[in-house]
């Protein structure tokens, strides 16, 4: 994928800590992991493929479809049937199962208020990512969204970090990311930007320690005042 050229970031007003906030979005913004479980069910029931256990499938959030999917079948024919099955599902049932977690638009709307510039980096495809958008109010609040449509590589990789931090026009020590999965902060860490894990997503606490993030979230009060320049949560 061809990057955008670098833009200037922005001035912020004192005591704000990041000029950039770049955030993971299923489990981190947005509650769709009863969805996403699900749907993977529906794919191994459709197939006729082994049941697996929502542990098994919690383990991999955060990485994209292909790349579950290759556990079973190295067919890359048989991998885009599985995945055209999983989206069909998830799509269908979407807007019934996905709602943004509390305070998440809030705090979005809020630090793009005052100037920080803001980036989604997400292992789901584009469609799938601006359905959720739109749905949970998010829709225009962001200057870069680096999808798996995007680029090979996929967190834990940090390159889809690299790409919107270019796309932001941004130093990595100049960034935040947020996500809620070992994936998310491994990427963020190797990219070089500060990382937070959150608290609310599906992952424990012993899950993302194992990743040794900067900074922990149990709510979005403790994004406000990590950002704003206030004692951070650790």
């Amino acid at each position: 994928m061809p990057d955008e050229p670098p833009r200037r970031a922005p001035v912020l007003p004192f005591g704000v800590r990041f000029p950039a906030i770049l955030f993971d979005f299923d489990g981190t913004l947005v509650d769709s992991i009863h969805l996403i479980i699900e749907s993977y069910h529906h794919t191994m029931r459709v197939h006729g493929l082994p049941a697996k256990s929502d542990a098994f499938w919690t383990e991999g959030l955060g990485t994209p479809l292909r790349v579950a999917f290759r556990s079973f079948t190295d067919d890359d024919a048989e991998i885009q049937r599985l995945i055209a099955t999983y989206r069909e599902w998830n799509l269908a049932h979407h807007d019934g199962m996905v709602t943004a977690y509390p305070g998440a638009l809030d705090a979005v709307k809020a630090l793009k208020a005052r100037g920080s510039r803001l980036a989604i980096v997400t292992s789901k495809n584009r469609h799938g990512l601006e359905k959720g958008l739109d749905l949970c109010g998010f829709h225009g609040l962001f200057d870069a969204l680096v999808t798996s449509d995007d680029l090979h590589a996929s967190k834990p990789d940090p390159e889809p970090v690299r790409v919107a931090l270019r796309q932001l026009g941004v130093q990595p020590a100049q960034a935040l990311f947020v996500g809620d999965s070992p994936h998310d902060i491994a990427a963020g860490r190797d990219a070089g930007t500060v990382t937070a894990a959150c608290l609310w997503g599906p992952f424990s606490r012993a899950q993302l320690a194992a990743e040794r993030p900067d900074h922990w979230f149990e709510s979005f009060t403790d994004l406000a005042r990590l950002t704003d320049g206030a004692a951070p949560h650790v």
